[in-house]
């Protein structure tokens, strides 16, 4: 008998427990709701590029004589590049420039002299027909000797007419002398030629020329980055830009100066600050994604940021950020729909349905705008009934959420 009490005792007692941890309810994880920073980040990868890139040539055709820069140089605007054989278009010059002294020193003073004596000779001329034809007139000269006179006149008034042409051809500031110093010009234009300057600071990135090489117009001898210290918005930066080709769906929270951090894939453990600059006006509609343009900023600890040309880089776009808001991991929420959810909230014991409404949301966790209070609690309860009873295990919450 005694062996059969024990029994009951024991099953009763096991019947009691079951019964108290049903009305308990089941043991749920839960977290507390806390005010916490929040941020929503874009994350994609990008090319470096240099937001001006000058393809430097030469405007004439010629022989290099001295390359002064190489790849990575420094160079300031105005600095010497390349120099090329001048002494062809030196040929010209001085040619020109003779021609001129001549036409000032020798042809011009000639004309001037030949238009005296023309003048002169005219003079004499009109001076002898007007005796002959008075004695013509009074009969003590023939009529021919006097025509004889008339004509040299006539051929001294031709030549004065040709020396006057002459001299003004000649003259200061005439057209021929006009031209000559247009061909001067024009071959000192030609000779500053052979001489090639930065157009403005920035690092050399590519040479395709030595000396020795024949070059004409139209081929790229280097390519320089630009670098002047402001971007096109008047941003501080070296001249350095990350391209990224952004997925449509993530573009909606994108806006201009947003802040990004940039992470090359060479130097994972470096982080460069940088901003969002430009944003394509159109969807490539192939790939469905939008060019993200991204400034990067100078930096006084790493000016060079040792980014290059080409390299693969990471960008965290922070979109939006919160620095202290009601916070719940996104695995909390039920229902999504049109910026609301549901959450199980646990009180007295309890677990009931809330409406909540959601602000801003990552890929893990979500605002909670209202609904909720700071310190309530809250559980997932997939499974659970609109007010059934539970028992909660507490969760460590993150103290940043990303």
């Amino acid at each position: 008998m005694r062996i059969i009490y024990g029994v009951i005792i024991v099953a009763v007692c096991a019947a009691s427990l079951v019964g108290v941890q049903k009305w308990r309810g089941p043991v749920l994880p839960a977290l507390t709701v806390e005010l916490m920073p929040l941020e929503l980040r874009i994350v994609a990868s990008g090319e470096v590029r240099y937001q001006s890139l000058a393809r430097i040539g030469s405007e004439i055709t010629g022989t290099v004589m001295a390359r002064h820069v190489r790849e990575g140089d420094r160079v300031n605007k105005g600095d010497l590049l390349i120099e090329l054989n001048p002494e062809e278009l030196q040929s010209r010059l001085a040619q020109a420039q003779t021609l001129l002294q001549q036409l000032q020193k020798i042809s011009r003073p000639q004309a001037q002299a030949a238009l005296v004596e023309a003048r002169d000779n005219l003079r004499q001329a009109s001076r002898e027909a007007r005796r002959r034809e008075a004695l013509a007139d009074k009969g003590l000269l023939s009529t021919e000797q006097a025509e004889q006179a008339q004509r040299m006149e006539l051929n001294a008034k031709t030549v004065l007419t040709r020396a006057q042409l002459a001299a003004d051809s000649l003259a200061a500031n005439s057209t021929e002398e006009q031209l000559l110093q247009q061909r001067i010009n024009s071959a000192e234009a030609e000779l500053a030629k052979t001489r090639i300057y930065a157009p403005f600071s920035g690092r050399v990135q590519t040479r395709n020329v030595e000396p020795g090489d024949l070059v004409q117009p139209g081929k790229v001898l280097l390519e320089i980055a630009r670098s002047d210290g402001l971007d096109r918005d008047g941003i501080a930066s070296d001249g350095l830009e990350v391209v990224v080709a952004l997925d449509e769906k993530n573009f909606a929270p994108l806006q201009l100066k947003q802040p990004v951090q940039l992470i090359a894939d060479a130097w994972p453990e470096q982080t460069v600050p940088g901003v969002v600059s430009f944003i394509a006006p159109a969807v490539d509609s192939g790939r469905g994604t939008i060019d993200v343009h991204i400034s990067v900023l100078a930096d006084a600890s790493n000016e060079r940021h040792a980014f290059l040309q080409g390299m693969t880089v990471s960008a965290n776009i922070i979109a939006a950020e919160r620095e202290r808001a009601l916070v719940l991991p996104n695995d909390y929420l039920q229902s999504y729909s049109s910026g609301q959810a549901q959450v199980m909230r646990w009180q007295n014991g309890e677990v009931n349905a809330v409406e909540v409404q959601l602000g801003l949301r990552n890929m893990t966790h979500s605002e909670i705008v209202s609904g909720l209070a700071e310190g309530d609690v809250v559980v997932q309860a997939d499974k659970l009934s609109d007010g059934q009873r539970a028992r909660v295990r507490f969760e460590q919450a993150p103290h940043v959420i990303r």
